[in-house]
């Protein structure tokens, strides 16, 4: 007996082993109405990572999926299998027909050419026989009976989260869309379409008259996060940082996150489907941002909102009359780093500049956005002296922390030495207009006595036209 049960095991594992890749395993064609039918996909030598929707079958109902994975050694070499079996069942008695169809395992698409399925009467007898049973069911842990799954309880939440509730105008503030595990929690979750859910729930979210600077997250992967002195595992979907261009209120309002939570065997067994897919919807808690406007300044629609500092780096702080040097002024902080604009040019004599090359940096991370962004000009001065360049350059902003406007002005001192190249910087300059002409045109004076005859001609037409006219209006009374 037992020698007989090892020969049947072999050819069992043996016959599994020769599967092909993916294979789609329909239900019988005849089931009684208290039965059910199934489609099972079986993936070998590989996990089942992702899958669609399985079919819909006329007068079924959809009963809920289950997953099983096993494996084998055999001679040595190792081979694995899961399976997904999606469940069905028959609301009545009939003839249904269960079309062609295919389904997307690990984004690799498999058909079925479907079946016709007969449901008769509620069935009584299942398994080998009405007084047989399975000599092996007790061996692999499977009864003739459905498993009875059960559903868990769950520590888990969904949240929509800002890092501040009251901002400045201009002033930037985190978005963050997670969901939350504890450790303790025990109830099995998958993610279902985060992506389409995602897009559905930032239409919704994202606030219009804003800057947007996404910290563009492709990978939901987990972190532990402390909450009131409890550790969580947060699953990040979305973070972003807005920054309102005007005051208002900016109103974030519920959204609801769909989670895969799987329902778990009574009695689990050793190659039954222990667990069954079902669903759980949560609900985010809405949230409310007052954007206050900016206090009374001249440049109030103007400047940047953040804190900043200034770095600067000079190329040489000695030079001659008219030889250039590099100056950049750099801005360094954290805000909006779109919105820095160059620093204002005072008005100064003798210190000449050209528009500035730009670069910036900007770095989302740690709930915010920071960067640095770059205005390099090259300088010429034409008359010797020591130059302060607090004089001639300046950056004003608003401090949101401390509510305040305030004004970033270089350091640097440039010492000039050399003759006044003033004279020459002048004759060098290109006048432009007219000007440039100059040297291309006739000095002659133009004969201007042919305007005169052009204008008589012209007069003389106009003349000859309104009297044909006249002729052709008697002709015709």
């Amino acid at each position: 007996m037992h020698r007989l049960a090892f020969v049947c095991l072999s050819f069992f594992l043996v016959s599994f082993s020769l599967a092909q890749d993916v294979k789609i395993e329909l239900g019988p064609s005849e089931i009684g109405l208290n039965e059910t039918f199934t489609i099972k996909v079986t993936l070998a030598n590989d996990k089942i990572k992702s899958y669609d929707q399985f079919p819909e079958i006329p007068g079924f109902q959809k009963q809920g999926i289950s997953q099983s994975s096993a494996m084998n050694i055999i001679n040595g070499q190792m081979s694995s299998s899961n399976s997904i079996i999606q469940y069905y069942k028959p609301a009545r008695k009939g003839q249904f027909t269960l079309g062609s169809f295919s389904v997307l395992i690990n984004g690799e698409s498999f058909s079925s050419p479907g079946k016709s399925i007969t449901v008769g009467d509620a069935s009584s007898n299942q398994g080998f026989g009405a007084n047989s049973t399975d000599p092996f069911a007790e061996f692999f842990g499977r009864t003739d009976e459905e498993p009875e799954y059960v559903e868990l309880d769950d520590d888990a939440f969904f949240a929509v989260s800002v890092d501040k509730k009251e901002i400045f105008a201009g002033e930037g503030f985190n978005l963050n869309i997670a969901f939350y595990m504890s450790e303790q929690n025990r109830a099995p979750f998958e993610f279902y379409e985060p992506g389409k859910q995602l897009d559905a729930i930032l239409k919704k979210l994202k606030p219009n008259n804003a800057w947007e600077e996404n910290f563009n997250i492709t990978n939901i992967q987990p972190e532990i996060v402390d909450i009131n002195g409890k550790r969580w595992m947060r699953h990040k979907v979305y973070e972003a940082s807005f920054f309102p261009f005007s005051e208002g209120t900016i109103e974030i309002p519920t959204v609801p996150w769909e989670m895969i939570k799987y329902r778990i065997a009574k009695n689990p067994t050793f190659f039954g489907a222990n667990r069954q897919e079902d669903f759980k919807t949560f609900y985010s808690a809405p949230q409310t941002i007052t954007v206050k406007p900016l206090p009374p300044h001249p440049l109030k629609n103007e400047v940047s909102v953040g804190v900043f500092q200034l770095r600067e780096n000079i190329t040489n702080l000695e030079v001659e009359t008219g030889q250039g040097f590099e100056y950049n002024f750099g801005i360094s902080g954290v805000g909006n780093i779109n919105s820095v604009s160059p620093p204002k040019r005072l008005t100064g004599t003798n210190l000449n500049t050209f528009d500035p090359n730009v670069r910036q940096q900007i770095n989302q991370g740690y709930g915010r956005v920071s960067g640095i962004k770059e205005f390099n000009y090259y300088i010429t001065i034409n008359e010797a002296g020591n130059y302060e360049l607090d004089d001639h350059f300046q950056w004003i902003y608003f401090d949101p922390v401390r509510a305040v406007y305030d004004t970033l002005m270089p350091q640097a001192k440039i010492v000039v030495s050399g003759e006044s190249k003033v004279n020459q910087a002048i004759s060098g300059q290109r006048l432009g207009g007219i000007y440039d002409k100059i040297d291309s045109e006739s000095n002659q004076f133009s004969n201007e006595q042919y305007k005169y005859y052009f204008t008589t001609v012209i007069n003389l037409l106009l003349l000859g036209a309104v009297a044909l006219l006249a002729v052709l209006i008697i002709k015709k009374k």
